[in-house]
């Protein structure tokens, strides 16, 4: 697979597609709805039988393919707080030589109801302050999210609305992991895809 944007004429990329899955490193953080994006990349570093994770970037980052004869991805686990995420993705990108546009980001969004997954290349950052990050230290907007909805509370409240994202969910376990499977089902769609389902909405 030629990569747009590959490092010298006729080189390879180390990677096709970076894949990150954001959320807030330690255990106070886990299983909250604000680190839903890291439990999808560690289902598709499990699906894809990964290697386990180095330490680098500023992150967790394993590399491999997503199946024999697949795309070549890497996966990583920023391990800076979410509103610094971007330098830690930033230079992995670099490193890897992976274009803007084979950059997938996978968030929790608190505007689609739980239990929606939606795609997007491009867009703001409605206010999620890893999604600022990366967009600053990526140089632009241009990157695919996978968008994980996990609903919002009944009130504007930024105490009340950063308490909710902050929280556990109260859905079943079983809502929880039907969500996680569903965007990680969305990612491979995207990757293996060739970006074919770009721009769709998932449910």
């Amino acid at each position: 697979m030629r990569l747009r944007g590959s490092r010298g004429r006729g080189a390879a990329a180390p990677a096709d597609w970076l894949v990150v899955g954001l959320g807030n490193p330690g255990t106070r953080y886990a299983a909250t709805r604000h680190n839903i994006g890291f439990e999808v990349a560690s289902l598709l570093t499990d699906r894809w039988d990964l290697p386990k994770a180095k330490k680098k970037f500023n992150g967790l980052i394993t590399e491999g393919r997503t199946g024999p004869g697949g795309p070549r991805v890497a996966v990583l686990l920023p391990q800076t707080f979410m509103n610094e995420s971007g330098t830690s993705v930033g230079p992995a990108r670099g490193s890897l030589g992976v274009p803007l546009d084979h950059v997938v980001v996978l968030h929790d969004e608190l505007d689609i109801p739980f239990g929606e997954v939606r795609t997007r290349l491009g867009g703001g950052s409605a206010g999620h302050n890893g999604l600022k990050s990366l967009t600053q230290q990526l140089g632009g907007p241009d990157f695919h999210r996978i968008r994980i909805g996990v609903g919002r509370p009944d009130s504007t409240d930024p105490q009340i609305v950063s308490s909710f994202v902050l929280g556990r969910f109260v859905e079943s376990k079983t809502q929880v992991v039907e969500l996680i499977e569903a965007a990680a089902r969305a990612a491979e769609g995207l990757i293996i895809q060739s970006g074919d389902s770009a721009g769709t909405e998932l449910s």
